[in-house]
């Protein structure tokens, strides 16, 4: 294994695969370079002497820029360099990406077929209310329902809590599961809005709860409304119908305040909900083309090595499953500022490529009036293990993108409509761009993280897929998936990417049951992009 790396011949910064110490002579490209202070594993140090104002290139782009003289040999720190985007955006190159050949050996998963044509990895009965003030009763449905659905998830920590009040030592008996109907599972949203703020956020909440309806994951939905709010109901139908204006899912509304009684309310939707239940688990599991799959492509709690071994992995993943007809989406703009030329020249179009650069501009514009600007997204973490600029962070961030022409842009709520690789405005929180890229159609979603993270969704299986073998083995209730055999030398990113597609597979047919959904690990976060009033 070697000690350190060059990722892309234009580079002039090295990555520590180990700690190194100061004296040590690394070489690198037949070039002797000897350390002139100890250097973190995955931190990076200068191949070159740097004068000030000069350019620190990683992955072939600008990621930072050196605000003093460094030597050769040293750490490049937050101390000694500065952040750097490109702001000159050609369109000359657009749509001069080809695409690549479809794979004729399409591989296949055992999904859920839904009427309209699409598929679905999962089989799911969701309960979510249109504003706050039905959180409540919500919560108390996701009680009554779990308790008698999954009764063995909660049982060991009550025992546990039942043991250090009572002092009673006796072994816990863990109930089996007794769902009664194996073909379904119910899921509970909850959020914070739906009124008291702008008329803008309540359509965009209704169009992001549309989507997930509209999800091929879900098989139907109860919607709880208070009545008065501002996402009225009426609203969130329109919404539905803008985005599938052929709609026949089972949907049921119940509305607080026309019912009146809240007793006789959560029996009412109990009582329907159930019939619909039953019916949604006659759907079975059908042989369906891996084309159906959509996949949304995330990472959080990244590190210096989540560039180097996870996101490429995902990456190339990525292409072989486009090459097959599949889609995918690739969201978190905050994370792609810096690398708007490479996006740019693999957008299919001009019209495309002129949205990505407006949408990222009118972000960022937002972002510079609220008194910061994209450079602070880098989180302490990210900074901790590498990632010192968010140019540098983008630049690893976009890998998980691989290589194929970008078919469309979509705006934070819009919907997937062509098959190949999406962009998806989302913000960098990873929470918010999970959340809406279950919203936008993604059946299931590839996770990367260096740190380790629970982050789940409740529509849509997350798979997470550790950078670094230490932190796979240290958090593996959590992680599914180790590309860490990428920095020992282990395996190749061809090797490794298709036993991602592989495990992809499993999870998407039902096989495999992602960490996240082992632990109902189900995180919903809207985007509220404006204030309240």
């Amino acid at each position: 294994m070697s000690k350190a790396i060059k990722i892309n011949p234009q580079d002039n910064m090295i990555v520590a695969l180990e700690n190194l110490k100061k004296g040590e002579v690394i070489e690198i490209e037949k070039e002797q370079i000897t350390l002139v202070e100890d250097i973190q594993q995955k931190h990076k140090f200068t191949q070159k002497p740097m004068k000030k104002g000069g350019l620190l290139m990683m992955y072939g782009v600008k990621v930072g820029i050196a605000n003093q003289e460094i030597p050769k040999g040293a750490a490049l720190t937050t101390n000694n360099m500065d952040n750097a985007f490109n702001n000159d955006i050609s369109f000359d190159n657009v749509g001069k990406i080809v695409s690549q050949n479809q794979n004729k050996n399409e591989k296949y998963f055992m999904g859920y077929p839904r009427k309209d044509g699409t598929v679905g990895t999962q089989n799911i009965w969701l309960f979510f209310p249109l504003v706050f003030c039905e959180n409540k009763n919500v919560e108390l449905l996701k009680t009554i329902f779990e308790r008698e659905f999954y009764p063995d998830k909660l049982s060991k920590h009550q025992h546990f809590l039942r043991t250090l009040i009572h002092g009673k030592t006796d072994t816990v008996q863990v109930p089996e599961t007794i769902n009664p109907f194996p073909n379904v599972e119910v899921r509970f949203i909850t959020h914070n809005a739906g009124c008291g703020g702008t008329r803008a956020d309540a359509t965009m909440l209704g169009k992001l709860l549309a989507g997930y309806i509209n999800n091929p994951n879900v098989a139907g939905a109860s919607v709880l409304s208070l009545g008065c709010q501002n996402l009225q109901v009426e609203l969130f139908l329109e919404q539905l119908k803008i985005i599938n204006k052929n709609f026949d899912k089972p949907l049921l509304v119940f509305d607080q305040q026309q019912e009146g009684n809240s007793e006789s309310l959560i029996q009412k939707i109990i009582k329907e909900s159930l019939v619909e239940i039953k019916k949604a688990n006659e759907v079975y599991r059908k042989k369906t083309p891996l084309s159906k799959l959509t996949i949304g492509l995330e990472c959080g709690g990244s590190d210096g090595f989540s560039g180097i071994s996870a996101n490429p992995t995902l990456g190339v993943t990525m292409d072989k499953h486009i090459a097959s007809g599949g889609s995918a989406i690739l969201s978190e703009f905050p994370e792609l500022r810096g690398v708007e030329q490479e996006l740019v020249d693999r957008c299919v179009d001009v019209t495309k490529a002129e949205k990505f650069i407006n949408l990222m501009q009118s972000y960022e514009s937002k972002v510079i009036a609220s008194g910061t600007d994209f450079s602070t997204n880098p989180s302490p973490g990210n900074i901790k293990d590498g990632l010192i600029t968010d140019a540098m962070k983008s630049a690893g961030a976009a890998k998980k993108g691989g290589s194929s022409p970008i078919v469309d842009v979509l705006d934070y709520g819009e919907y997937l409509n062509n098959h190949g690789l999406n962009l998806l405005c989302t913000p960098g929180n990873d929470v918010e761009s999970t959340t809406a890229m279950a919203g936008s159609g993604a059946n299931l979603i590839i996770f990367t993280t260096g740190l380790g993270t629970p982050t789940g969704n409740p529509i849509a299986p997350v798979i997470k897929v550790s950078s670094n073998t230490s932190v796979y083995h240290k958090m593996k209730d959590i992680i599914d998936f180790n590309t860490g055999s990428i920095i020992q030398g282990d395996q190749s990113l061809d090797e490794l990417s298709d036993d991602l597609l592989d495990y992809i597979i499993k999870v998407a047919s039902g096989k495999r049951v992602t960490k996240a959904s082992q632990n109902r690990q189900f995180d919903f976060l809207p985007w509220k992009r404006d204030i309240s009033l």
